[in-house]
């Protein structure tokens, strides 16, 4: 290839140097090492000297291309024949001002346009290698204006190019951008704006000024000229709608057509609302659609409700508080003499049930319900009526079952109606597509509705079955994909009894399916559908449905292991790749995206989900597929493509399976596991699915007990555990420092605010995972523990957030609870922190205090015998303090009344028990805090079978106020027939019923319900 560089023809140079950058871009690792260095020399030197001699502009350009990748892959390793500085690496700060200066001078290059474009690439790309380094960014400010002026020169020259560099900068680096900001966004508008560019570089004008206002949102707040300019540019894209006679009539939907200037704007606008909020947007963009609403051309009105449907999420609080005068305007429009306009309106009515939930639907149910089935009704424009069951199954999957209820007889008559005639046009037209929505529509009506569907189930699954039965042809394999779903949803709706008649005719049909479509193409509809259905089963049959493993879960492991396609592409390269075909790509910066095909991971996701539905209903019936489970599962927590696929919460339930095998078989599995779980909890880098890693985790430890970890995971662990929350509170020291920053604002503060959630959240599970080591390792694991004490007395210091503060005591609770009397010598580092907790102002960090002092009182020992002494009189006020028992303060009174009889109870030498004791019965139940009730009731129990005079009362004067009690606690499941107190509390019932008058009197004192409640612990415990 280098010895026809040389060539003398054109073609064969130019395919050379083709060639030879493809070799080095895709194969670079395969080929360059192995070279001799002598060749590797060669290769360098042919290439600077055929940039110097080669005569065509072109093929010079292919060259320095094949150049720039060898560059790019030995960014380390340059040497001395090539003719400029080592400006990369260690030597960049001492070119610094050379690198500069020739930026400068290429941007202002006046005689070659070409030249000013690269060098503003090579700026940009610079400035995106430099993203972190503040300094230098700030030292490089002034090549801006050169940069933008190429953005403007290079657009009308038909390049987009350096307009991609400006997207990636506002994406990776928008500070950079800041002391330029007014420019930036007055050219990214005017661009936006001019029609005679094309559509894709009008996309990406605007696409600068949406990425800023999800990076550099308080920036942009600063700007609201330009970004309430911006907004009728987004929505006149929205109206770059075509006409199109068949619209209507469609009988397959086509995905959206991302290119086009109308998806464009709407999803330009969805970004904006959530990066600005609506506080900013609602106002700026309100009256535009109101006026787009009333235009005589359908376009605008259609566009007007799809921006509706659009900025929902983003203006969530602002449109809520003006919720009946949208939905009031926007049902109008379900009538409206365009069908495109009354497709818009279901679509805005399914977004909004949808964003709004539930108070769309408390609010709205009887309008937008009849609103719904009418447009249903529209024969005439199929499309329209399969969007607006769409939007049925909207407002219903998150419709309040009692809200539901007075509408099943109309809701069911009408799908109903539309079902058969839907059917009977499948068989005469072949058209599909509002019997799959229906059917759906159908499947979402009972699964809210529940048991209350028995009475219509008669209705609907012989004709869905039939549909199962006959759909076959390769047309309809989604609606019988959407119709095995409907008949299973329906199945788990009206329960086991009033479905068995038909279960073994649906299994039938389901294995028939499973065993005629095994060679299913990877992308059949079908099989997501098939694989959630069999779950399903799983849950109406129990340990029945064990049989039908061997069938389902071959195709369910298949279908678990997809693995995806990735790809590292280039700008050209992606550009021959689309994302209709599966494709979605990360921007890496410098023109550079990492590519995903993504087709397939939904279903892998939901087949994970499912073997853990599996796991969880047949226990020990699923012990025979645990293995290949785990082996399936545990490399997934590297499965870095699709979150859902790491639902981690099959680890201890796999374990409970494999328990039935005896302990070795239990330990294995548990080994194969432990070290992957450890390793994804200091790796991974999504919040969400870390907290999941974590409480999985936690559970497993708690289910295999002491001795599941060894030295070396003890080790890992603590190192671990310790950097979480040293990066705890380095986050909250960069949040504080982001609330000095010139650009702090309102909408910056909520997303500070978010973000310290996420902390807090992950905060809880250390305390999980500590909680789980204590609960099975008790006081061994202390000098472990001890390398995170102090970062534990810090959480509790009274000036750290509440937040800190609780999980904090939670901590030190546990540590008492499980590792006492030990737990003693580390009580000056808490109990300050635990005694003023104890009216702090959060009820939260008082709940965890109270907690605290009722551990110490049962499990402490001695030494914390003044400690409790010294808690009861603020305990006691707390209980008494005027507002204890409102909402947000429950809670932690009622952990204040069981801590206060534990201290009677373990230590009463602590407290005057005969002073206190008829004030903590008149306290009773406690209804909210299960756990704690549970604790009360022991003690009353106690109290009761000793005969305790102040208890019992003067000729048991108070046993009609301890029914009460009981029958309280019972009626509200404070206490369950699987306490072991339920018994003890039921014989104290039977030995007053053989007292006839005193049963009388006390049965006498209980209203209806809490009579049945004393009946049902009779005939349960």
């Amino acid at each position: 290839l280098l010895d026809m560089f040389r060539s003398l023809f054109q073609r064969v140079k130019t395919m050379a140097a083709v060639l030879l950058r493809r070799l080095l871009s895709s194969s670079f690792e395969e080929i360059y090492p192995g070279l001799t260095v002598d060749m590797q020399m060669a290769i360098k030197t042919e290439l600077v000297t055929s940039i110097q001699t080669e005569a065509s502009p072109n093929i010079r350009k292919k060259v320095a291309d094949i150049a720039a990748e060898l560059c790019r892959n030995l960014l380390v390793s340059f040497s001395s024949v090539w003719n400029f500085p080592g400006i990369f690496g260690n030597q960049q700060q001492h070119y610094m001002e050379v690198i500069k200066r020739m930026l400068v001078q290429c941007m202002q290059d006046q005689e070659n346009p070409q030249i000013r474009t690269l060098a503003a690439r090579a700026a940009a790309s610079f400035v995106l290698s430099n993203e972190g380094n503040t300094a230098l960014l700030k030292h490089f400010s002034d090549l801006l204006p050169g940069i933008l002026q190429a953005v403007n020169e290079s657009c009308y020259q038909g390049d987009d190019s350096v307009l991609k560099s400006l997207v990636e900068i506002a994406d990776t680096a928008p500070k950079y951008l800041r002391p330029n900001l007014e420019a930036t966004l007055q050219l990214s508008l005017k661009l936006c704006a001019d029609t005679t560019l094309t559509n894709m570089q009008r996309q990406l004008a605007l696409e600068v000024i949406v990425t800023l206002s999800e990076t550099a949102a308080a920036m942009l707040r600063k700007h609201t000229a330009i970004v309430a300019s911006s907004v009728p540019q987004m929505l006149a894209m929205m109206v770059d709608l075509e006409e199109d006679e068949d619209w209507s009539m469609a009988d397959e939907l086509e995905d959206d057509d991302f290119d086009s200037n109308a998806v464009a704007g709407e999803s330009a606008l969805d970004r904006m609302a959530c990066g600005l909020g609506g506080k900013m947007v609602l106002p700026m963009i309100k009256q535009h659609i109101m006026t787009m609403l009333q235009n005589p051309d359908w376009k605008y009105r259609h566009a007007g409700l799809m921006a509706l449907s659009a900025i929902g999420e983003g203006c969530h609080q602002q449109m809520e508080a003006i919720l009946n005068e949208i939905v009031s305007f926007l049902l109008l429009f379900c009538q409206d003499p365009h069908p495109r306009v009354r497709y818009a309106a279901c679509n805005a009515i399914g977004q909004m049930a949808t964003d709004f939930a539930p108070t769309f639907q408390k609010k709205f149910h009887d309008k937008v319900i009849s609103a719904l089935l009418q447009t249903m009704e529209d024969q005439t424009n199929p499309r329209v009526q399969a969007h607006a069951a769409a939007a049925l199954i909207n407002f219903t999957e998150d419709c309040p079952k009692s809200l539901l209820i007075p509408y099943l007889d109309s809701l069911v008559q009408h799908l109903h109606v539309i079902m058969v005639a839907k059917l009977q046009e499948l068989i005469q037209k072949g058209t599909k597509l509002v019997l799959e929505q229906v059917v759906t529509s159908i499947a979402s009506v009972a699964d809210t509705a529940e048991e209350k569907f028995v009475p219509y189930y008669d209705l609907f699954m012989p004709s869905l079955k039939h549909i199962v039965e006959n759909a076959v042809q390769k047309e309809l394999r989604l609606l019988r994909g959407k119709t095995i779903e409907c008949i299973s949803l329906i199945g788990l709706a009206v329960g086991k009894d009033k479905f068995m008649p038909d279960a073994s005719a649906v299994m039938q049909l389901l294995l028939k399916t499973q065993t005629d479509f095994n060679d299913l193409e990877d992308d059949d509809p079908q099989i997501s559908y098939m694989i959630s259905a069999w779950a399903r089963m799983c849950k109406i049959l129990g340990k029945e449905f064990q049989q039908y493993l061997p069938v389902v879960m071959g195709p369910l492991m298949k279908t678990a292991s997809i693995k995806p396609e990735v790809a590292l592409l280039d700008t050209q390269d992606m550009e021959n790749m689309s994302e209709d075909d599966g494709w979605e790509f990360v921007n890496l910066g410098d023109q550079q995206s990492f590519g995903i095909k993504t087709a397939g991971l939904e279903e892998k996701a939901t087949a994970c989900q499912m073997l853990v539905c599996y796991a969880k209903e047949l226990k020990e019936g699923f012990v025979e597929y645990t293995e290949q489970v785990v082996k399936l599962m545990v490399p997934l927590l590297k499965f870095y493509f699709h979150d859902d696929i790491l639902f981690m919460g099959s680890m201890p339930l796999l374990l409970e399976c494999a328990r039935v095998r005896g302990p070795d078989y239990l330990t294995q599995m548990w080994h194969f596991m432990c070290d992957a779980l450890i390793k994804a909890i200091g790796t991974e880098p999504d919040s969400d699915v870390l907290s999941e890693i974590m409480h999985s985790f936690a559970k497993c430890i708690e289910l295999m007990g002491e001795g599941c970890l060894n030295n070396e995971h003890f080790e890992e662990l603590g190192g671990i555990l310790k950097g979480k929350l040293e990066e705890h509170f380095k986050n909250q020291e960069l949040r504080q420092a982001k609330r000095q920053d010139e650009d702090y604002d309102e909408g910056m503060e909520e997303t500070l605010q978010d973000e310290d959630e996420n902390d807090v959240y992950i905060l809880t599970k250390v305390s999980d995972i500590l909680h789980s080591v204590f609960s099975s390792y008790k006081e061994q694991v202390l000098p472990w523990f001890e390398q995170l004490l102090q970062l534990i007395v810090q959480l509790v210091c009274p000036s750290r957030p509440w937040a800190d503060r609780q999980w904090g005591l939670c901590i030190f609770d546990d540590v008492v609870e499980h590792c006492s009397p030990s737990s003693f010598k580390y009580a000056e580092l808490f109990l300050r922190a635990m005694a003023l907790s104890l009216c702090d102002t959060s009820p939260e960090v008082r709940q965890a205090a109270a907690y605290g002092v009722g551990v110490m009182a049962q499990y402490g020992g001695e030494n914390y015998r003044p400690f409790c002494t010294e808690a009861l009189p603020t305990l006691l006020g707390v209980i008494q303090s005027p507002d204890s028992k409102v909402k947000e303060n429950v809670n932690a009174t009622e952990n204040c009344i069981s801590a206060v009889g534990k201290v009677m109870r373990f230590r009463p030498e602590c407290a005057n028990v005969n002073e206190i004791l008829p004030h903590w019965l008149s306290w009773l139940p406690l209804n909210e805090d299960k756990e704690e009730a549970v604790h009360t009731f022991d003690f009353l129990c106690d109290l009761i079978e000793s005969n305790n005079p102040i208890v019992l009362g003067p000729d048991n004067a108070n046993l009609p106020k301890i029914f009460q009690i009981i029958a309280e606690g019972v009626a509200n499941e404070s206490v369950k027939s699987e306490d072991a107190c339920s018994k003890r509390l039921a014989n104290v019932i039977r030995q007053v019923q053989g007292s006839g008058g005193l049963w009388t009197q006390c049965v006498a004192m209980l209203n209806e319900t809490q009579q049945k409640a004393i009946q049902d612990l009779l005939n349960t415990a």
